[in-house]
This record gives structure tokens, sequence and C-alpha cells, in this order.
């Protein structure tokens, strides 16, 4: 009996082998009704400039376990059982240690962040913090707020306690040119400063966005050998949890101003003491207030306000919103953190679209997949296979509107794969 698979048409469920769990997991198609609605779950304050890029498919849901989506900023969602419904979480904004990565990519389930929307009100708190720490603004704000008689005698009189340097003309390290790295990289030499880069993972599109008059070097230790000023912008993982330690104290100027706006696993917080105390780090500006900063002496906290402006949190929405609407309806993953990005742009009008994702293993063969749909009578149109060192993600345009369910089944019971969706354009 053939039948017409898509999201929009007919419901079947099916079950497939996954190599991730010993159950089986189930796989539905959903029943297409012209009412019919896309449900979002939204689990924090997300900015109505990209909710309002929800089209009239998609409708805003509390019910998280009908949700085919997510979006969500810092809502924890490692204890968080995840229905057989959905399909993708979108983070607005860039860090997504909140999100149990490698059990979504189990479930079939898409993560994805926003790279680069919160980029300049980042870079806009970093360059404060340097100023910050460079003019001790804070502590003598501070001061300036508590003076209640003969205010301008005590400022002519108290103010030199809180003379600073300037900016101009100093060294600052980046450590990490990513979207971030590269606009603080490119201000602090339009500031007048020396900027030194270093990133293992340093790309084409990194290096040409990065001014020229920056100085990249693939040695860590040059770097922190040269800068008053440190600043980092890297992702907090298990590789670089802690990675500024006793070890990289110790290769830094006497004096350091330390500059921490991505998170704060990256610092280790007991030897950071050990440096500011010893005045090897003079200063430490976060963006990550805990309980083993707060408090201390030389180390000055914002309360996590890097991403917290009106422009970055449109712009984080919009291209979450987007970017997830692009997958429910097109397969198409772009800024994923757990599936390689793949993209055929919008269906073809009339064309049915194969989404699969899959392990990174040898075993798991595109070539296989194709042999089967040729076998079966059904053109391919167009096709992409995307690897990275555990996932594939592989979209298939075909011709036919029609397959047998032995022909679907054959392909969802392929070794390794994780889901399959088809989709009708």
């Amino acid at each position: 009996m053939k039948f017409l698979l898509t999201l929009r048409n007919l419901r079947f469920k099916f079950r497939f082998f996954t190599p991730f769990s010993e159950s089986d997991i189930l796989y539905t198609v959903e029943e297409f009704k012209e009412d019919q609605m896309y449900k979002i779950s939204t689990l924090n304050k997300i900015s109505p400039v990209g909710l309002a890029r929800l089209n009239d498919k998609y409708e805003i849901s509390k019910d998280v376990d009908q949700a085919v989506g997510i979006l969500l900023r810092s809502q924890n969602l490692h204890e968080m059982e995840f229905s057989n419904e959905l399909l993708g979480i979108a983070r607005a904004g860039a860090g997504v240690n909140n999100i149990p990565l490698d059990r979504c990519a189990e479930n079939g389930i898409v993560v994805f962040n926003t790279p680069g929307a919160n980029a300049n009100a980042v870079k806009e708190l970093v360059i404060a913090g340097m100023l910050i720490g460079a003019r001790n603004l804070n502590y003598a704000m501070n001061w300036a707020a508590e003076l209640s008689e003969n205010v301008s005698k005590e400022v002519e009189k108290g103010k030199g306690r809180f003379a600073g340097s300037e900016i101009m003309g100093k060294t600052l390290g980046v450590i990490g040119l990513g979207s971030i790295g590269v606009l603080v990289a490119n201000a602090a030499v339009n500031l007048g400063m020396n900027v030194v880069g270093y990133d293992p993972f340093f790309g084409v599109k990194s290096a040409l966005s990065l001014s020229s008059c920056i100085t990249v070097t693939d040695d860590l230790n040059v770097l922190l050998g040269q800068s008053d000023f440190v600043t980092m912008h890297m992702p907090a993982t298990d590789k670089t949890a802690k990675m500024v330690n006793k070890k990289l104290f110790a290769k830094m100027k006497e004096g350091t101003i330390l500059l921490n706006f991505s998170r704060d696993k990256l610092v280790d917080e007991e030897d950071l003491l050990s440096a500011i105390e010893t005045g090897k780090v003079a200063k430490y500006i976060s963006d990550f207030p805990n309980d083993n900063t707060v408090g201390k002496d030389n180390i000055v906290l914002i309360p996590h306000l890097g991403a917290s402006t009106k422009e970055a949190e449109d712009n984080c929405a919009t291209m979450a919103v987007l970017q997830l609407m692009d997958y429910i309806e097109n397969g198409n993953i772009t800024n994923s953190v757990n599936f390689p990005s793949c993209n055929l742009g919008v269906i073809p009008a009339g064309k049915q679209r194969i989404s699969i994702l899959a392990k990174s293993d040898a075993e798991t063969s595109s070539d296989e997949i194709v042999n089967l749909l040729k076998e079966a009578s059904i053109k391919i149109l167009n096709m992409s296979v995307q690897s990275n060192n555990h996932h594939k993600s592989i979209l298939i345009d075909i011709e036919n509107d029609n397959l047998t369910q032995n022909e679907f089944d054959s392909i969802i019971s392929h070794k390794n794969i994780v889901k399959v969706r088809l989709l009708k354009g």
C-alpha cells in the first residue's frame, strides 16, 4: 500500500532502532490539517520582536510536552525529560551550558544558538570593563555616592586616591577570536591599543573581519607575557574548564587586569584569588558573580549584563526563531551545536525532502540510502551530506510524491540513524 508521508499529511507511527538506547524510539509524522499549528514553548522571556517572526503556522504553547520547538535563554534543561514531539531547541544567545547537548543528540533534537547576535552588546561591556579597571571607576563612583557635605572640597581632596591609567598605548590580549573576540580586538585598536590575539581554531571568517593592525599568535604564553589586559572569549566546555589557572597566571605580566565576559567556569577561582593576593592580577572584571568571587578585594562583578540590551535581545530572539522555523519546515540546520550545519534552501514547491540525522560512523553510509532510493525508482533532485566527529546531517530532495511503507521503513531502520523526517514543499 502506497501512502504519502509528510509533516502536512496523514499520521503514521513507526518504531525504529537507535544505537543510543536499548529501547525503540517512537517516530511520529504529524497529521496535517488546514488549521494545524506547530506548538512552540518559550521557557524564558523572549523578545516580542523575535516572536513576531513566527508565521501563522505557529502558536506559543505552555505545554512543553506537545511542543515541536523550544525557545529559551538561561533556563536549565539538564533535568528536563524531552517528548518525542520535540524537534529543536533554540537558545537566544551563545552559551549552551544550560542544555544537555549529548542527550539531545541521542534523541534527534537539534540544538541551535545565535553566535554573533549579541556580540556588539558584549563588546561594549568589555570595553567598559577595561575602562572601569584602568580608571578605578567603580571605587571612585561608590566613594562619590557617599559624599554628603562640602562635596566639591571633598572631591578635590580625595580624588587622587583613584588615579588610574589610560588604555591608549597599552596591550590587550584577546583569547578567542570568534564573533565577540574580533569585535573587541578591532574596537581596542580604534582606541589606540596594541592588540595580540590567540585562537587555536582561527578561521577564514574571523581573519577577514580582523584588523590588519592586530598580531595573531599561536603561542598563548607570548600573548600573556605582553598583555596589560587579558580578555577571554571562548565557550565553557569540559576542555576549557579552569583553563585560566596558576600555570597561566604565572605567565602573565605583573599587575594584569583580567576580563571575563564568557563564563566563570573558565577560571580556576582559587588560583585567581592567589594571583590577586600576590599582585600578579591587579583586578578581575567579571560578568559572572558567584559565591567564590563576591565581596572580594580587587574583583569587580557585573550582574551578567553582557547581552542585556534591547538590541541584543531582539537580535538573538529573531535569529533563534528563524533558525528553528527553517529546521521545522525545511530541515535546514544553521548554527547547531550538536549536529553539523546542512542547508538546501526552501523545499521546491510540489517536491519532497528527506531529513536524516545520523551517527557519523563509517557504517552510516549515505550512499546506501541513495542506492535504496534509486532502487525504488525515486528520483533524487538535490542532496547535501555534512559530517562532524560525532554526527551526520543529510538532506535529500526527491521528485516522487509517494513512498511505500517498506521503502520508508528501510531508511529509518538503517544502522545508526537517529531521526528521519519527510517534508513537503
